[in-house]
């Protein structure tokens, strides 16, 4: 089983009626790497996103996560990742500690392991004692913060993150970006995000891979695609590349 890339996505296609959601998408994440897809509403991020968490099934290609098949291996793959949507919630009625707890208890082998996946969460999240109040007093801000703390407790080999600071303003979204920096660092995280914010992807991302009309139009590190395209940022970068394309 070859497993030099994270994930391996090959011409892959998603139909939606006569809707092509994905158009022959390839591209490929190196193990450790911090690997973002952007481009316009409908490009095929989200679509892309579900498919690598075996979440959807391809219509054709194939993905592979650390040499696993997302349809032929879907159940071991999703031992090995973990996926947050961008329109994620956690249960009203729960405090934060309880959301977390709930959550360990569905991947922890025995209560220790739980325990200790709720205390690393605790830490990501930054939440303080505030994790002592119930979800449904929480801000925007603080329910992200909860939601990739949940998302990062499981120390999988691969993060999917789906928007993860989208509507949050600066200081939420600075901690977000600084949790999964760390994460990365001190884990190995391989982290496949998703994102609209041009300012986080420069951050964040070792490389990017610019999507529209699901298919992929331009890729590689955010400095090489500015230089490529002459431009000072990444959202001019992406502005041009969509235009072009």
């Amino acid at each position: 089983m070859s497993t030099s890339w994270a994930i391996e996505a090959s011409e892959v296609t998603k139909v939606f009626g006569s809707i092509h959601a994905l158009d022959g998408l390839s591209f490929t994440v190196k193990p450790g790497e911090v690997y973002g897809l952007i481009g316009p509403n409908g490009a095929g991020k989200t679509t892309a996103l579900r498919i690598v968490s075996t979440l959807l099934l391809p219509t054709s290609g194939s993905v592979k996560v650390f040499g696993l098949d997302v349809v032929q291996k879907a159940a071991e793959v999703r031992k090995i990742i973990s996926y947050l949507p961008e329109d994620a919630g956690a249960y009203r009625y729960l405090s934060g500690w309880e959301y977390l707890e709930f959550m360990a208890k569905f991947n922890a082998q025995n209560r220790e392991e739980a325990c200790a996946m709720v205390r690393e969460a605790a830490e990501i999240s930054g939440l303080g004692d505030r994790l002592k109040d119930k979800t449904k007093a929480y801000s925007k801000g603080m329910k992200r913060r909860l939601l990739v703390a949940r998302a990062l407790m499981l120390k999988p080999k691969l993060a999917i993150l789906d928007e993860p600071t989208s509507g949050l303003d600066v200081i939420h979204s600075y901690h977000v970006r600084e949790i999964i920096k760390r994460y990365v660092r001190e884990h190995g995280v391989t982290v496949l995000l998703s994102s609209h914010n041009m300012l986080e992807v420069e951050h964040l991302c070792d490389r990017v891979a610019l999507i529209n009309k699901g298919k992929l139009v331009a890729e590689g590190a955010p400095r090489e695609l500015k230089e490529k395209f002459g431009c000072t940022n990444l959202e001019e970068v992406f502005a041009k590349v969509v235009k072009i394309a």
